[in-house]
């Protein structure tokens, strides 16, 4: 069993890596390729899952993010691993399918912070640059636009009367 603060950073991963559904669109892809999937371009499933099985360990081993991971033993963390594939695979245009939640519905209230978000995303920077990722900007662009459903409001403090 998942325990909800894990399965929502597993969610964060999923952000993150979840928005190659939106690269089709992004501008500097040649017209030629423009007609293969995201799936295709990066490789197919096993270049998907390398890039994975290098980005969650990272995220899991950050003295930073790993509270979302804490308490999750090796299955759960395959599981959580599975999941962030699975979602990257179908949001690519790939043949596999999703079934987690939102982004929103996993981040709600999970309280990721700002410094929280640039950690993770100094990751994926990591990540795709080992990879030689050509969309690595446009992955990032993206990124940032769905960070209103990971980051949480910073807390407003109570006036006193």
């Amino acid at each position: 069993m998942f325990k909800q603060g894990s399965v929502r950073a597993v969610q964060l991963t999923l952000v993150l890596l979840g928005l190659c559904t939106m690269l089709s669109r992004a501008g500097a892809v040649s017209q030629e390729k423009k007609s293969e999937s995201l799936y295709k371009r990066l490789g197919g499933y096993d270049a998907i899952a390398a890039v994975v099985d290098d980005f969650v360990p990272r995220l899991v081993n950050d003295p930073q993010l790993g509270k979302f991971f804490a308490g999750h033993g090796v299955d759960s963390k395959k599981r959580i691993r599975q999941l962030v594939v699975e979602q990257l695979c179908e949001a690519c245009g790939g043949p596999c399918f999703y079934i987690g939640r939102s982004m929103k519905a996993a981040h709600g209230g999970l309280g990721i912070t700002e410094s929280d978000w640039q950690a993770a995303v100094n990751h994926l920077v990591a990540v795709l640059t080992k990879f030689s990722i050509p969309q690595k900007d446009e992955l990032l662009a993206i990124a940032t636009s769905l960070k209103p459903d990971i980051v949480s409001p910073p807390a407003v403090p109570a006036v006193n009367k």
